[in-house]
């Protein structure tokens, strides 16, 4: 069967959520649910080829994406940045080592003045999804600290981005913990705005959450 994280990152939003309302409903575990969902929309493809064609579908638009601004770049332009306000910024990316495996969370939180906080740590033992919520609590705990009002964070995971803003009751249960915590988070800071980008432009918490593995880095955490 195909791993639930693979599942979560090929489904669209409305897919997420009907698979969630099954789950209550019909008494069925999240992964089973989801299959089911991804299942009908395959149609007569096999899911595991229906996976693999959302998948590419997913690389060829962030390649359209990143092959848009070096055009821009080119042409001269200013890089346009949804991220420029007056306030704090935040990047935040996790990765799962294998997917279940080891975590590494990768951070970027830069302040109105250019202060600058990066977090690039390991992050114990889970899978992808858990990596990019913890990666997120670690922008917001920096926020936090550096009393921060006023943040638009930026992450290329829908999932977790979805997974936040979802209704009560209707996120993924075995990421409630997760949510729960960016939710009392956000809810110290004060203004809040979580936004997605696609993975080009998110290449320096990705970056951080890799390092995260190196050896270097684990022996320093060990020490």
């Amino acid at each position: 069967m195909i791993a639930f994280e693979e599942l979560l990152a090929v489904a669209y939003r409305n897919e997420r959520m009907q698979s969630r309302r099954l789950a209550k409903g019909a008494a069925m575990s999240e992964h089973a649910a989801l299959v089911s969902v991804l299942q009908k929309a395959a149609g007569e493809q096999s899911l595991r080829d229906f996976v693999a064609d959302r998948r590419a579908a997913q690389i060829r638009h962030a390649d359209a994406l990143r092959a848009r601004e070096v055009r821009r770049a080119q042409r001269g332009k200013p890089r346009e940045i949804a991220a420029e306000t007056p306030g704090w910024r935040g990047w935040f990316d996790g990765s799962a080592l294998p997917n279940p495996g080891r975590l590494g969370i990768g951070g970027v939180l830069v302040g109105p003045d250019g202060e600058t906080v990066e977090i690039g740590i390991a992050a114990g033992m889970g899978d992808s999804s858990a990596a990019e919520y913890l990666a997120l609590v670690a922008v917001l705990e920096a926020a936090a600290r550096a009393g921060a009002t006023d943040v638009v964070i930026h992450g290329d995971s829908r999932v977790v981005i979805d997974d936040v803003s979802a209704p009560q009751g209707e996120g993924i249960r075995s990421l409630a913990h997760h949510a729960a915590r960016v939710r009392a988070l956000i809810a110290q800071i004060g203004d809040v705005r979580l936004q997605w980008i696609p993975r080009a432009r998110n290449v320096r918490a990705d970056a951080l959450s890799r390092a995260a593995f190196s050896p270097a880095r684990a022996s320093v955490e060990a020490a």
